[in-house]
């Protein structure tokens, strides 16, 4: 193991373990359909932007989980939270392999979205103030990350299962994506190694330590009117990584299918392969930022995004698409590998699961219609420019914006 996990004590190291896998499996359910669009599509035998829709409207609800969860665990602790939280998305995970129909798909995906929205900002506040703040950077690249691992997941469940479950049906319609739905419900086993291993929040409890002794404590609306310019910020610079992340990774399957007739099992092997420079990208410029700042690592990963646009888009040849994915998702997720601590350090403790996590998802939810617009601009300009364009303007964006912010490297997580 790396030096960094050495030095965590085992109540740590399970806090760690907790949250990066839930963030894992949390997106191993989100990608499940980002690689099932045609397939779905052609099930209901409706247009592949209503599918498309489908991903947006899950974006979309996000914020309402990051409110309603960040909230329960300001209040009653971020463990219990946690775990009803991923207990919530697997539930209606599986309750869409058995969608009869795209509506009822559509209502589902939104249900999930508040689930899904919840599980960021809970689990980086139990991550982040249980862990020590040396290697903050380190951790927090890997944490984040655990999304890669999660859409990583999902590629090798496609390539591997996807064909294999395409041999049934149910009652007369696909059961290839179905079968890949069932596989959603399994994260809920998570729930049972929280319960047994996990400790609650040492800030959180002192915190409620402090409220006992009449300390007074800031709420969430007075902590977003103290810290309103913060929030702002906030919720600008989580637009662009949300595009960022979204705008080259949900219709990156069906440009590899679609655009150059890739097969599902390649499709797969592909997404593996730059799901590994994504988890790659995040330790690197995590770790990076304990060095050169947080500002500085996320700018520098976005401008080196740029010049990986013609081998991640623009190429026709498999073995350069692989290239120029893998280079461009270890800038995207390199990036974003050091947004857990920098989100954490900029935030008020007593409202630290809600407040980073709202930011984060109310930028989900202004970028939230990202697919619906690709796949429509795509119908006149093709896919693969599109998302060289979406690249080009979005990791420029990401840059100018974290210019702006404060340097927050080493912040005291502690209550008080």
């Amino acid at each position: 193991m790396p030096s960094p996990f050495r030095s965590l004590s085992s109540r740590q190291r399970h806090a760690f373990v907790a949250c990066f896998l839930g963030w894992s499996l949390d997106a191993f359910d989100y990608f499940i359909l980002v690689f099932c669009v045609s397939a779905v599509a052609a099930d209901f035998r409706v247009a592949r932007t209503d599918v498309a829709a489908a991903l947006s409207v899950t974006l979309m609800f996000r914020p309402v989980g990051a409110f309603v969860f960040g909230m329960m665990a300001d209040r009653f602790g971020r463990r219990p939270t946690l775990m009803f939280n991923i207990a919530s998305y697997s539930v209606l995970e599986l309750a869409c392999a058995f969608s009869g129909s795209m509506h009822k798909l559509f209502i589902l995906r939104a249900l999930f979205g508040i689930a899904m929205g919840g599980e960021w900002g809970v689990g980086a506040a139990l991550a982040f103030e249980t862990l020590p703040k040396e290697n903050r950077g380190f951790f927090s690249g890997l944490l984040q990350e655990g999304y890669a691992v999660g859409y990583l997941v999902a590629a090798a469940a496609y390539a591997l299962l996807f064909p294999w479950f395409s041999h049934f049906t149910w009652h007369g319609h696909d059961f290839g994506w179905r079968g890949m739905f069932l596989m959603g419900a399994a994260p809920a086993l998570l729930v049972f190694y929280i319960g047994g291993k996990v400790e609650e929040s040492p800030t959180w409890k002192e915190g409620k330590a402090l409220e006992a002794r009449t300390i007074p404590s800031i709420g969430l609306k007075r902590g977003l009117l103290q810290y309103a310019g913060t929030f702002v910020f906030l919720v600008l610079l989580m637009t662009g990584f949300n595009a960022f992340s979204h705008g080259t990774q949900d219709l990156y399957p069906t440009f590899l299918q679609k655009d150059h007739g890739f097969s599902a099992q390649l499709t797969g092997a592909i997404a593996i392969l730059y799901n590994i420079g994504a988890l790659a990208g995040g330790m690197v410029f995590g770790t990076l930022s304990e060095r050169i700042g947080r500002k500085k690592a996320i700018i520098l990963a976005a401008l080196l995004a740029l010049p990986a646009i013609p081998l991640y888009a623009l190429s026709h040849s498999v073995w350069v698409l692989a290239g120029g994915a893998f280079v461009m998702q270890f800038m995207v997720q390199g990036a974003w590998g050091v947004v857990p601590a920098w989100l954490s350090e900029l935030s008020p403790g007593p409202v630290r699961a809600t407040f980073p996590g709202l930011a984060y998802q109310l930028g989900n939810l202004i970028a939230s219609w990202n697919a619906v617009i690709q796949t429509k601009a795509a119908e006149r300009f093709g896919l693969g420019v599109v998302l060289a364009w979406t690249v080009a303007i979005v990791a420029c964006y990401v840059a100018l914006v974290a210019g702006f912010g404060r340097e927050s490297r080493g912040a005291d997580l502690r209550a008080g």
